[in-house]
């Protein structure tokens, strides 16, 4: 039966070394939750970090903590001090924490950090491929292991990955700047169904896969190789009947059964009628935009005095990452405000702020949701926000206001909340007084939406969403009307052609023999291809043919000196092997005048395009555009041209970035027809890349081997990854 795999950070557990012998307890709450079902399901297996190093553990130890796991369902990772160092507290949140959250200033790119982050995903790596079994589904978790589902899927390719990235995925403009960019994207590019919390981290991450790696993206879909990979957005959720029956408990309390912290509080509200409290709970974060809550809490009490000694707010911070320099200072600033605004405006009676810089257990926190008029949630970005919704579901009244920066993933599914942006303090403001003064009736009735929404979508219903996703990734290659040329569809082939006695060998040139260049005048043939070329064209019986849109010059320049036969300007002309050139169409180019304006406008527009002009027809090239522009283009460009040839015995070829324009009666089909017309040929092999190579497909016999180079929708019967596959597929042929 097969298994999923889950793969993070941290193991679900919390490992703890007690005087030579071990203690461990289950994690409770965010990721612990949410994949508990998915763990139990079908003998599941949870990989991570137990939290000690190697060095905290000798041999005797380290197999003690391996047999310990392996009760849980989980398997360890051992990572070193230099590991944690390097990879967690150095790559992981000192450059892919602050760069995903916009902190560009606090972001390090050290060679050393990355290169610990590499070492480490390889050992996630490693672990995972020692329990994995064929038919497994693999699901990895957030930022500290993007390179894994690549690791994964390149010694594993038909394992089904899954990969959540539970942290924002930032904008071009600002992921353009990471130096590893590629390697990260290509990583994360190992898994089927790559997801995020919201619509807007999805679209930032498509948005640099076109730009960064220049490939296809169909809606939510990227053509990557031989595969294609969904990107979905999947909001997580909260345990919700977890914090809704603890607050249905906690009502139920007499009051010596309540905590020392809750009889505090309920002194505070039994101070006045008009006592309000204002909730605030982060870790100590600088994306939590604490500072600025602070100072825009001042300039409420400054332009709304009427609530002074009638207001307070209560933070709870919970301390994070503290040997961090950016976390340090920020716990010093926190202290300095907090010690500031309460000298400012402290009575004997009343202080406007009730500091905490502690972990609470479960039952406190209950304390404090249920105790609250206000939830004030201001992080200046956060990927989604889950004490947005553990507050909203303690409200067994339905009463109680959530002020929510719009900065969070979470309030794109909580509009009802009061929507602030966190650096607005007059904004800010505002929304205290109107959340303090909002009718109860108000309250209920936002609350009561906002409650059925976190009810239905749960955490668990967060994982049951994803893991069925996944499930469905398992059916995209079916709009691939082609076949993986695999190792016994290649041995048949070789067989067949050797025992042919005559064989005809079609091959495109651009994406195909050569990889595409930026510029088509520099995808000259290098040494290893000539020597290719060579031993193919000396082969006995067999007529090998290189059919390309390239003009005549380029190709006379570049294989003059050889004796191969070629076919360029897509079937204009013919070089048959030690003959000379000749024409097989007569063809006019004077449309060409008419047509050139057109494009030079569209370059004009459209930067980092251009024009190459051929003989008997014209290409704009759009290779090194921004890809979103393009796209616009494209569909202006082609609208026009149709317009303008319909009636010129014209047709618009689009292939890999360019748009040709040239005559309709000539093709790659037709100069095939030509040749097999010649010869009666008993072995038949085309192949090529794109859109113009399909007339090639359509035109040779039924029984001939018809291959496309890239994962595109064709009619030739087989596919191959990309040239360097190519190459291989070719030296086969060589005896």
């Amino acid at each position: 039966m097969s298994k999923t795999i889950i793969v993070s950070n941290r193991l679900p557990l919390q490992v703890k070394l007690n005087e030579n012998k071990l203690e461990i307890t289950p994690s409770v709450g965010g990721l612990a939750t949410g994949m508990k079902s998915v763990h139990k399901e079908g003998d599941g297996i949870w990989i991570g970090w137990s939290g000690l190093t190697e060095e905290e553990l000798d041999e005797s130890l380290s197999k003690k903590v391996d047999t310990a796991v392996a009760k849980e369902n989980c398997a360890a990772v051992n990572l070193t001090q230099c590991d944690i160092d390097n990879f967690y507290y150095g790559f992981s949140n000192r450059t892919l924490w602050p760069l995903f959250h916009y902190f560009m200033e606090y972001t390090e790119f050290e060679k050393d950090f990355w290169e610990s982050y590499k070492a480490v995903n390889q050992k996630f790596a490693e672990v995972v491929l020692d329990n994995l079994e064929d038919g497994d589904n693999v699901w990895v978790h957030d930022y500290q292991l993007l390179l894994l589902p690549q690791l994964i899927k390149e010694k594993k390719p038909d394992t089904s990955i899954g990969f959540f990235l539970h942290i924002p995925f930032p904008s071009y403009e600002i992921f353009r700047t990471f130096p590893w960019r590629e390697e990260l994207l290509t990583g994360m590019l190992g898994a089927d169904l790559i997801g995020f919390h919201t619509y807007d981290y999805e679209r930032h991450f498509l948005s640099s896969i076109k730009r960064i790696l220049r490939l296809d993206v169909k809606f939510n879909e990227v053509v990557y190789h031989d595969r294609i990979v969904k990107v979905d957005s999947f909001p997580m959720g909260i345990d919700y009947k977890k914090f809704h029956q603890a607050s249905v408990s906690h009502t139920k309390m007499n009051v010596k059964e309540r905590s020392e912290l809750q009889k505090r509080l309920d002194d505070h509200i039994q101070s006045s009628v008009d006592t309000k409290l204002i909730l605030s709970i982060d870790r100590l974060d600088y994306t939590k935009g604490i500072p600025n809550r602070i100072r825009a809490f001042e300039y409420f009490l400054n332009k709304y005095p009427e609530f002074k000694e009638k207001v307070r707010l209560i933070m709870l911070s919970v301390p994070s990452r503290s040997n961090v320099p950016q976390y340090q200072l920020l716990k010093k600033e926190t202290d300095e405000l907090v010690g500031r605004i309460n000298g400012q405006f402290a009575t004997v009676s009343w202080t406007p702020i009730w500091y905490f810089y502690r972990s609470m257990p479960f039952n406190n926190l209950i304390d404090l949701y249920t105790s609250a008029d206000v939830a004030l949630i201001t992080p200046v970005r956060d990927g989604m926000n889950l004490v947005a919704k553990e507050y909203v579901a303690t409200r067994t009244k339905k009463d109680g206001v959530l002020i929510l920066s719009e900065m969070a993933g979470a309030s794109k599914e909580m509009n009802e909340a009061l929507m602030i942006n966190p650096n607005n303090f007059e904004q800010i403001a505002d929304a205290i007084k109107q959340a303090l003064e909002m009718p109860v009736e108000e309250q209920i009735a936002r609350n009561t939406i906002l409650q059925k929404r976190l009810e239905r979508y749960s955490v668990e219903k967060w994982a049951h969403e994803f893991m069925k996703s996944l499930d469905a990734t398992k059916n995209l290659g079916q709009v691939i009307v082609s076949e993986k040329l695999d190792t016994k569809l290649t041995n048949q082939m070789i067989e067949d052609y050797k025992k042919s006695k005559s064989s005809l060998i079609l091959l495109d040139y651009d994406g195909t023999l050569s990889g595409f260049q930026d510029n088509p005048q520099n995808a000259n043939p290098d040494t290893e291809l000539f020597q290719l070329l060579d031993a193919l064209n000396n082969q006995p019986n067999t007529d090998m043919v290189i059919i390309s849109g390239r003009d005549k010059e380029t190709f006379e320049k570049w294989f003059g000196n050889k004796e191969y036969s070629l076919i360029t300007d897509h079937g204009v002309w013919l070089k048959k092997r030690n003959k000379d050139w000749e024409a097989l169409e007569r063809l006019k180019n004077d449309w060409m005048e008419n047509i050139r304006p057109i494009l030079e406008t569209f370059v004009d527009r459209t930067p980092g395009t251009f024009i190459e002009e051929k003989k008997y027809s014209l290409a704009w090239h759009y290779r090194k555009a921004d890809p979103e522009l393009a796209q616009i283009r494209t569909m202006e460009l082609n609208t026009v041209l149709t317009s303008l040839i319909s009636n010129n015995d014209l047709t618009v070829l689009k292939g890999n970035k360019v748009i040709e324009i040239k005559s309709s009666s000539v093709n790659k089909g037709r100069a095939a027809s030509r040749l097999l017309s010649l010869k009666n040929y008993d072995f038949i092999f085309t192949i090529g890349d794109d859109w113009t190579d399909e007339y090639m497909f359509e035109e040779v016999p039924e029984n001939a081997y018809t291959i496309k180079v890239g994962f595109k929708k064709t009619k030739a019967k087989y596919y191959v990854k990309d040239t360097n596959e190519v190459r291989k597929l070719l030296t086969k042929f060589i005896d």
